[in-house]
């Protein structure tokens, strides 16, 4: 049974269909956090939360990217991408209480 379950989840990282299934959970999170916070205002905003799930989501891109030997200017695109996403997070996380964008 151990053996069974190693090899399919070897077969589905190498094929990249984990990656594929993660990938289309991240796209299901976003939405799902941009329907609640619409109907639900004490939810977290998603302007604080998405860029952590495009963060992520890139970072999986690029190891399935990886995967299928794509051209490494891809590769180099969606580590930017997760790079950027990943700033934005920790700005918008360590912004000083009451402070917004338009004040200086």
């Amino acid at each position: 049974m151990a053996a069974l379950l190693l090899s399919w989840m070897e077969s589905s990282l190498i094929s990249g269909r984990l990656l594929d299934a993660i990938l289309g959970l991240i796209v299901i999170e976003g939405i799902v956090i941009i329907v609640a916070h619409r109907y639900n205002t004490a939810c977290p905003s998603p302007r604080t939360l998405i860029p952590n799930l495009v963060s992520g989501a890139a970072l999986m891109l690029g190891i399935r990217l990886a995967l299928s030997q794509a051209e490494w200017y891809w590769l180099t695109l969606c580590l930017s991408v997760s790079l950027l996403a990943h700033l934005t997070d920790l700005v918008l996380r360590y912004r000083p209480p009451g402070r917004t964008s338009s004040q200086s």
